[in-house]
C-alpha cells in the first residue's frame, strides 16, 4: 500500500479590481476583472489555483468540490478531477462551475509539485525552455494615444515580436473604424511584428471572409474569434476563406467543445482557467496535436507558463493585459516577457504567492 498525503479543505476567496481603463471588445464592456483565488494544502504544502470568474464560483468550491476532494490522494490529481467533474453533473459542467473546478485542479497541479519539491515544468517535463508570448489588449475603447502606448511598450519597450487589438466594435457595426485602428497598430509597431486581430465573435459569417481579406492586405496574421462561439458551420466557412490563421476555443468549457472546434481552426485556443485546469487543458493540447495542429494559450499567462513548456505542439501564450496586471498586484513570482519569451521553473510549483495581506482591499467573498 502506497503512503497517502491527503488533500485538506481549500480556502477560497473571491477579489473584484478595477481596470485601469475603460475595455470594451466586439460584443461586451467592462470595468473590473474578477478573480477567485483557491488554495489546499497536504501534508506541509500548499498550491495556489485561480480563475476569472465571477465571485459566485467560490460558493462552488465550498458547496460542492470541497467534499468532491477532502481525503483524497494529494498526488493522484486526475481521480481529484474525476470526482469534481462527477460532483457537477446534475448542477451542470460549464460556465461558473467548471470555471471554480479550474482553479482547484490548477492548485492541485501547484501542490504536488510543492509536496514533490520540484518546479511544475520538472513535474510535467519540459518540451521547451522557453514559452513565446503575445502583447493582448488594444480595446475598441481605447483612443489612438493609448493603442499607440500601449502597443508600442510591449513592441519597443519589452521587445515582444506579436501583438493582438480588440476589433469588431459594437458588434461588427464599425468596421471601417476596425481597419483604421487595425492600420493605426500596423504603423505603430512596424513591418516586422506580428499583428493580430480578436474579433470576438462580433461579425456575421460573409462580413467576417471580407473583414479577413482587408486584414491580410494589412498583413495580419491571426483573426481570432471572427464569428460567434455557437456557429461552427460560420467558423468553417471563414477558415477557408482567408489567409489569415483562424483561431478559437478559448471559451470552451470542456474538451467536446474543442473537439468540435479542431476541424474549423488553424490554432487551437483553451483557457485552463474556463476548461478544467491543467488536467483538461493538457489534454486539449493532445487532442489538437493528434489533428496537425498547434494550441496557444488563452489568458492567465502565469496560469499556463509550465504546461505550455511542456507540450510539443505550443504555438504561444496571451500575455493578457488585464489578467497580467491583476496576477502581478495578487502574486509574487512574477514572470518577465522581456524579449518575447517567459521561462518557467523558478522555485518549486508554478512560483507563485499569494500576497493575501497586499489585496485584501479588493476582497468580495
Amino acid at each position: 500500500m502506497k503512503n497517502t498525503v491527503p488533500l485538506e479543505t481549500p480556502a477560497v476567496s473571491a477579489y473584484t479590481v478595477p481596470t485601469d481603463a475603460p475595455e470594451a471588445d466586439g460584443i461586451r464592456s467592462w470595468d473590473t476583472t474578477s478573480v477567485v483565488v483557491v488554495e489546499i494544502g497536504a501534508g506541509d504544502a500548499t498550491g495556489t489555483g485561480w480563475t476569472y470568474a465571477p465571485a459566485i464560483a467560490s460558493d462552488v468550491v465550498r458547496e460542492q468540490l470541497t467534499a468532491a476532494v477532502v481525503g483524497l490522494d494529494a498526488l493522484d490529481i486526475p481521480a481529484a478531477h474525476e470526482s469534481m467533474r462527477a460532483a457537477l453533473r446534475e448542477t451542470g459542467r460549464g460556465g461558473i462551475s467548471v470555471c471554480a473546478l479550474s482553479a482547484v485542479d490548477i492548485a492541485l497541479w501547484d501542490l504536488k509539485a510543492r509536496l514533490l519539491e520540484l518546479p511544475l515544468i520538472r513535474l510535467l517535463g519540459a518540451a521547451h525552455d522557453t514559452v513565446p508570448v503575445y502583447g493582448s489588449g488594444g480595446f475598441t475603447t481605447y483612443h489612438d494615444t493609448h493603442l499607440a502606448a500601449q502597443l508600442g511598450g510591449w513592441v519597443h519597450g519589452q521587445r515582444i515580436p506579436r501583438v493582438k487589438i480588440r476589433i469588431g466594435e459594437h458588434h461588427g457595426s464599425a468596421v471601417g473604424r476596425d481597419l483604421a485602428r487595425v492600420r493605426a497598430a500596423r504603423q505603430v509597431v512596424g513591418a516586422r511584428t506580428d499583428l493580430y486581430v480578436d474579433a470576438g465573435g462580433a461579425y456575421t459569417r460573409k462580413q467576417a471572409v471580407r473583414v479577413g481579406r482587408a486584414l491580410a492586405e494589412l498583413e495580419v496574421g491571426w483573426f481570432e474569434s471572427p464569428v460567434a462561439d455557437d456557429d461552427p458551420s460560420g467558423l468553417g466557412l471563414v477558415r477557408d476563406s482567408v489567409v489569415c490563421d483562424v483561431a478559437a476555443g478559448g471559451r470552451a468549457g470542456d474538451l467536446a467543445e474543442i473537439a468540435r472546434t479542431v476541424p474549423l481552426v488553424d490554432c487551437v485556443q483553451a483557457d485552463a482557467t474556463r476548461l478544467g485546469g491543467l488536467t483538461a487543458w493538457l489534454r486539449a493540447a493532445a487532442l489538437a496535436q493528434a489533428h496537425g495542429l498547434q494550441i496557444s494559450a488563452h489568458g492567465a499567462p502565469h496560469a499556463h507558463a509550465a504546461a505550455a513548456a511542456s507540450v510539443p505542439n505550443l504555438r504561444h501564450v496571451e500575455w493578457f493585459h488585464d489578467h497580467v496586471r491583476a496576477e502581478s498586484m495578487f502574486f509574487d513570482g512574477v514572470l518577465d516577457p522581456t524579449g518575447g519569451v517567459v521561462r518557467p521553473g523558478c522555485g518549486i510549483g508554478h512560483g507563485l504567492r499569494l500576497r493575501a495581506d497586499q489585496v485584501g482591499e479588493y476582497r468580495v467573498a
